[in-house]
């Protein structure tokens, strides 16, 4: 099986250092950068397997790198911050990031994540290749449809009025979780368990800014909020 890469952009050397140490002793192969920079151009020589993002390094912030990044690929992106409250949590989700970790954290939680990160993303060696080469479990093979909206659960692809969606592998799964059961609330909980694969609980505002994203991208009033209890699409 092919090494996992990791591009983790850190600007503090002790946490870089650290950290790096510890992903190598569980098999990650990495490439570690003091600054945004570096880390724009080391992802574009490397193409790693996912990126570790501080949201606060000198050159190009986190956030701002991993919008670049999302420009270009589909790979999974992972923030890292010091302030669970704080609002680059939520610029991190919109920038495009799947998930974020809060520093300080232990390193066998960093790596829990990744593995999960990686496992929704179907990984397989290399960006790129991830849920939209993944099926997901409640989905049911064939195309979808609800009214101009097409999901392609076995090319996973999707259309809008006959133009194709770009989606990341995370928005394709949130996709087939509302399709294979369309009028039925799912809440936050579940989706956080069957879309990112936690089973002890998380942030609900990982769920509720990749819903947003997913709104903007095949229509606002698709999916609607069902307040106090969560999200479903509309059948």
């Amino acid at each position: 099986m092919a090494e996992t890469h990791v591009l983790f952009v850190e600007d503090d050397d002790v946490i870089r250092e650290a950290t790096t140490l510890a992903l190598e002793r569980d098999g990650f192969v990495v490439t570690a950068m003091p600054d945004g920079l570096s880390g724009l151009e080391s992802f574009r020589a490397d193409r790693p397997d996912i990126a570790l993002l501080d949201v606060m390094v000198p050159g190009m912030d986190g956030v701002s790198l991993c919008r670049r990044i999302r420009d270009e690929s589909t790979v999974p992106v992972i923030m890292l911050s010091a302030r669970a409250d704080s609002i680059d949590v939520v610029l991190g989700l919109e920038a495009g990031a799947d998930d974020y970790v809060t520093k300080p954290f232990d390193g066998s939680v960093l790596v829990a994540r990744i593995r999960a990160v990686l496992r929704r993303f179907g990984h397989a060696g290399g960006p790129g290749n991830g849920a939209a080469a993944e099926e997901s479990d409640s989905a049911e093979r064939g195309v979808l449809s609800f009214g101009d909206l097409e999901v392609d659960t076995e090319g996973m692809e999707v259309r809008k009025a006959g133009a194709p969606v770009a989606l990341t592998p995370t928005e394709m799964r949130l996709l087939l979780e509302f399709s294979s059961a369309p009028g039925t609330v799912l809440s936050r909980d579940r989706l956080l368990e069957r879309v990112w694969d936690y089973d002890w609980g998380g942030d609900t505002r990982v769920v509720d800014v990749h819903v947003q994203r997913l709104r903007t991208k095949i229509g606002q009033d698709r999916i609607e909020t069902v307040r106090g209890f969560g999200y479903k699409l509309k059948a």
